[in-house]
């Protein structure tokens, strides 16, 4: 999967692997239609970081969390 460029299912691969990844038990506020292309790069950074990392402390989870709710307000 080429995640360089933006696509809603793009979009999608990398919330679901980012709430995968952080164990998150809801996230249905997150969409792929509320992503605009503008904020991708964000998103991608977002998923690289988390996609690095095999733990989380709360502080890191609280700011992936504040992070995706900015990229998905944008």
């Amino acid at each position: 999967m080429d995640l360089t460029t933006w696509s809603e299912e793009n979009v999608e691969f990398m919330f679901e692997e980012i709430k995968k990844k952080l164990r998150m038990a809801t996230g249905g506020s997150i969409k792929a239609s509320n992503v605009k292309e503008e904020v991708y790069e964000d998103l991608k950074d977002l998923y690289d970081m988390v996609a690095s990392k095999d733990r989380f402390s709360i502080s890191e989870i609280d700011a992936i969390t504040t992070e995706l709710g900015k990229i998905r307000k944008a």
